[in-house]
């Protein structure tokens, strides 16, 4: 794993991240372990929950991440595709372990409150259902750690619309070259990066990513 910069590090303001997939168990990786586990193709069930995720579309989980349908229509309509597709059963399935303790929140966090501790500005810019809202910010210390929390269900619009970025941006005060990006989808980091931000793309030893970002702001004079 590796940055994504867009030039020289001449320094670094601001540090935004993802929620799932940073702070969390990612949901991606929870849909392939789940289709694993029932004996389904990946990709099948990721193209009838996520739909193309790296675009902005109509399919029930982007409009339900932009809040424009509740969680109990995007089951509906992700339930009949699933049937469309040959597949049975409620699609949501996959996503129940989302919630669940890992061994790395503890240390994720720990790093994210260093960082802000360090002087960085903070936001939290994320792709989210409004009805989770409770259960994710109960999850981690927003308040704490963020100085702006960017939700898609209340903006209206989901990475990897450029405005998701640029309200961040906006809020905190600081321009995208001195900022840096950490999300565990590639398209997301593609998205940032051509905003002129730098990027961390994040895996599945999410403290790596922290280990990577350290670097990046050890580089930035």
């Amino acid at each position: 794993m590796a940055w994504i910069s867009v030039g020289p590090v001449d320094r670094i303001e601001a540090v935004l991240y993802d929620f799932g997939g940073v702070f969390t168990h990612s949901p991606f990786a929870a849909v392939h372990e789940g289709s694993d586990e029932l004996g389904l193709e990946r990709d099948a069930v990721f193209a009838v929950l996520f739909g193309p995720y790296g675009e902005d579309t109509d399919h029930p989980w982007h409009r339900l991440e932009r809040g424009e349908i509740t969680l109990a229509e995007a089951r509906t309509a992700l339930t009949a595709l699933a049937a469309e597709r040959g597949l049975d059963g409620d699609p949501f399935t996959f996503l129940s372990r989302l919630g669940a303790e890992d061994d790395q929140r503890a240390a994720v966090v720990e790093r994210a409150r260093a960082v802000k501790a360090r002087g960085m500005r903070t936001a939290l810019v994320t792709n989210n259902v409004a009805e989770f809202g409770d259960g994710w910010r109960a999850m981690v210390p927003i308040d704490e750690l963020f100085d702006v929390v960017i939700d898609s269900s209340q903006a209206g619009m989901r990475k990897p619309d450029p405005a998701m970025f640029r309200a961040a941006l906006d809020a905190l005060g600081v321009s995208a070259a001195v900022s840096v990006f950490l999300d565990d989808f590639a398209g997301n980091v593609i998205a940032a990066r051509a905003l002129g931000m730098h990027a961390i793309l994040v895996g599945a030893d999410r403290v790596a990513a922290f280990d990577e970002l350290e670097l990046l702001l050890g580089a930035a004079r």
